[in-house]
């Protein structure tokens, strides 16, 4: 799967119900699980014991997960509620007939204590054929090999800006600049229901300085 060594092959199926019972959860996430998700599988398992590389700072392990759906479409809050039960980085593969969509959290320790994960936002890739995936294990430490797998999976969302930026920063930029196209984009429809010139020019002054902004982080 995705051209992983051998030894990083862990292949268990686990019961969906494992991430939700025993657990306080709102009926919509269990409805989520029960619905959508057909089949959880744990391919494989990337860790220093299973590979060469080094030991991560803040990167232990990275686990494969691939789901297979009941439809193509899918809520992001199961993706939480694994994240949330899991105290890993974890690389999902979602399936359905026959195409996958890679997805991958931007998942950090939260300050409240040890092994407790928070999850900022998710990317993922179009729906394709396994093979064309853009999945490849690259760097030399489990920090570097979440990083580029996050960075493959986001694509343009998350090109380096300038030498030496960490992932958190590109991250952050990412957020700030999909913020500020919202903010744009809701002035955009304002001019075009403004019927007064004089407000029309207004919104526009606003709408210019939002668009310089903008640059910034693109």
């Amino acid at each position: 799967m995705i051209g992983l060594p051998k030894t990083t092959e862990f292949n268990k199926r686990i019961p969906k119900q494992k991430f939700y019972e025993n657990i306080t959860i709102s009926p919509a996430i269990k409805r989520v699980f029960v619905e959508q998700v057909k089949t959880i599988y744990w391919k494989n398992k990337i860790a220093v014991s299973t590979t060469n590389l080094a030991e991560g700072n803040k990167v232990t392990e990275l686990e494969v997960f691939e789901i297979h759906l009941n439809n193509p479409e899918l809520d992001e809050k199961l993706l939480y509620q694994i994240d949330k039960v899991v105290p890993y980085h974890i690389l999902f593969l979602l399936e359905y007939q026959g195409e996958y969509q890679a997805w991958v959290g931007f998942k950090e320790k939260a300050a409240s204590g040890n092994k407790v994960f928070k999850v900022n936002r998710y990317y993922h890739t179009e729906w394709m054929k396994e093979e064309e995936l853009p999945l490849h294990l690259e760097g030399l430490s489990m920090d570097a090999a979440y990083e580029n797998y996050v960075r493959q999976i986001a694509g343009d969302k998350l090109q380096i800006k300038t030498n030496g930026e960490s992932l958190k920063e590109s991250v952050t930029r990412d957020e700030q600049r999909q913020i500020l196209q919202k903010k744009i984009d809701i002035l955009k429809a304002q001019i075009r229901k403004e019927k007064q010139l004089n407000k029309q020019m207004q919104i526009n002054r606003e709408l210019k300085i939002l668009k310089k902004e903008l640059e910034e982080y693109l």
